[in-house]
């Protein structure tokens, strides 16, 4: 079987509509000051750690963080749950517990995070999707996951990967297509429809299986719009592999 076929893994997400969040602006504008100060916000995502040794120390108990000490000291800390507690939130109900809304009322995709991170123009009738590259063993025909992040290959790779695609795929079915490179492995991609979207043409499940030596999923929608879409990023997929 052939080695080294990179294969993509969907998290799709629909653009917020925007009049929520006007609202939630307009609720907070009396506590609004201005001034010339600006904040430094540091989120230390993904630091939590379990002991490693017999003592109960974790990793960052044992690790030598001068800088991060300093840091600590000079600012104000706490803890934050961004959702509630017991629940592990991704980054899109992470990023909108640490500003302020409710994760729960507001739901946004990684999709949309990564698209206008990069600053890639979105409107209502673009679907946003968060993708990254993996490896991919083919065993009788059948891509098999191999490396879920591509070997987290180098954001120079990514680009030279990214311009590849996007000179040959523009459009499907009159869908167009635009992809940007994100860091390493990691990538986002708009697909824009001829029209506005009806609501629930993001719910399409992540082809990402969370798991090596089986098949990426296949995308499939909850409802007949969102099938439509799902039937494009299938067709995506295709032309890439």
């Amino acid at each position: 079987p052939s080695r080294g076929k990179r294969a993509f893994r969907w998290r799709p997400s629909r653009v917020l509509v925007s009049k929520t969040t006007i609202r939630v602006l307009m609720d907070l504008k009396p506590l609004l000051e201005k001034n010339d100060t600006k904040i430094l916000l540091v989120v230390l995502d993904g630091l939590g750690g379990l002991p490693v040794r017999e003592d109960g120390k974790t990793e960052l108990e044992l690790a030598n963080t001068p800088n991060l000490d300093r840091l600590a000291y000079l600012s104000a800390c706490g803890l934050h749950i961004p959702v509630d507690i017991g629940i592990t939130p991704g980054s899109g109900p992470g990023h909108l517990g640490l500003f302020g809304y409710e994760p729960t009322r507001y739901e946004i995709g990684r999709g949309i995070l990564e698209a206008l991170g990069l600053d890639m123009e979105v409107t209502e009738r673009d679907i946003a999707i968060r993708g990254n590259f993996a490896t991919v063993e083919y065993r009788d025909g059948i891509p098999i996951v191999v490396d879920r992040r591509a070997g987290r290959i180098s954001t120079e790779e990514n680009r030279r990967i990214v311009q590849k695609i996007a000179e040959k795929i523009k459009e499907i079915d009159g869908v167009e297509v635009f992809i940007k490179s994100g860091r390493e492995h990691r990538v986002a991609i708009v697909l824009r429809f001829p029209e506005a979207l009806p609501p629930g043409s993001d719910a399409v499940n992540d082809t990402d299986p969370q798991a090596t030596g089986v098949a990426p999923l296949k995308a499939e929608g909850k409802n007949p719009n969102a099938q439509r879409v799902a039937e494009i990023i299938n067709r995506l997929t295709q032309r890439i592999a």
